[in-house]
């Protein structure tokens, strides 16, 4: 992987890598993690791409200010980042919290999105593993600083590393979170990852969902990628997918626990490729979306309580004529504010 660049954006210092030529990909690393968790696959997609892969504010190497750590907060520290790298428009990847990023960025700034990818992604449901939601939990600051203390985290992160060399479910993605307990060393990383998993999560779950407009989701390419034995956010959420984006591509890794890029990178990056090239980029309509906002849903959607069935909106309308539709595979999820991990 090339060596790490920076750019100041509003005064605080962004890392990024910036790889390979061509359509634009930006890969958005998940909650506590950093780009290096693409490692497995930038190679490979630089080969037919221009891949942007940044740390987000208050992770990795990029600065960790006290600062807005909301989804949207996120998704305009993206457009400026892009900006200033010169880039338009991006077909964006979106990993875990980072899936939610990308949602975001797409409801945003439609015009600058192209197709998205999600990995993992929040928003689909309420569920999140309870080890997230510890995070909000009072004393886990204190808890953090101990278990991070030098001699404590090395006996910490040795274990959790050689666990994960042990073929389970149970133990397949405990090399990430052993880098991400060796991240929370640094005060001001554990500060900026309070204050987001604050932004959408509670004790129940995840708070922010893309259901409520899921309406909007007509315009853009959008493929789901799953793994089967995901502990942080349930592969089940996938099905949500199915019923609110019926024309989605949706896989669903077996083997495969939160990190279904990690886990299969040579499957990830073909699944990548056959996307992005057999599908055309979406192209924003002004007055399309304004057209389907003021139609609104088509029936009240609400987020759903843990154990429901997944979220199923009214049917829509008959489409009136090919001008007025885009081809079945540019199925869309421009509408989303997601969240988590």
């Amino acid at each position: 992987m090339d060596e790490v660049q920076y750019v100041t954006v509003h005064g605080h210092r962004r890392a990024y890598v910036r790889r390979g030529s061509g359509p634009v990909l930006l890969l958005l690393h998940g909650l506590a993690c950093d780009h290096t968790t693409w490692t497995s696959v930038i190679d490979e997609l630089a080969e037919d791409f221009t891949v942007i892969a940044p740390d987000l504010l208050g992770h990795g190497s990029s600065d960790k200010p006290r600062a807005d750590y909301t989804l949207g907060g996120y998704a305009n520290g993206m457009r400026d980042l892009l900006t200033v790298l010169g880039v338009d428009k991006v077909t964006v990847v979106g990993h875990s919290f980072g899936g939610g990023i990308a949602m975001q960025f797409a409801y945003q700034f439609p015009e600058r999105t192209e197709r998205m990818v999600l990995v993992s992604p929040g928003g689909l449901g309420p569920d999140v593993t309870p080890l997230i939601k510890l995070v909000q939990a009072p004393g886990w600051e204190a808890t953090m600083a101990l278990l991070t203390q030098p001699g404590v985290r090395h006996v910490g992160t040795t274990t959790l590393r050689m666990l994960s060399r042990v073929e389970t479910k149970v133990t397949r993605d405990l090399d990430e979170v052993a880098e991400i307990l060796e991240s929370w060393r640094d005060r001001r990383t554990r500060f900026a990852i309070r204050h987001l998993v604050r932004a959408v999560i509670d004790w129940r779950g995840q708070i922010v969902t893309m259901s409520d407009r899921a309406y909007l989701t007509e315009a853009m390419p959008l493929a789901v990628v799953w793994g089967r034995d995901d502990l942080v956010i349930p592969a089940k959420h996938a099905d949500n997918v199915r019923v609110l984006a019926p024309e989605a591509r949706v896989e669903v890794f077996d083997r495969s626990g939160h990190f279904p890029h990690k886990d299969h990178p040579e499957r990830f990056v073909q699944l990548v490729r056959e996307f992005v090239a057999t599908t055309e980029p979406a192209s924003y309509s002004r007055a399309r979306f304004r057209r389907l906002l003021k139609r609104g849903a088509l029936a009240p959607v609400r987020q759903a309580e843990a154990g429901d069935a997944p979220v199923r909106p009214s049917p829509r309308p008959p489409r009136r004529s090919a001008q007025a539709s885009p081809p079945s595979c540019r199925t869309s999820a421009t509408a989303v504010g997601s969240s988590i991990a």
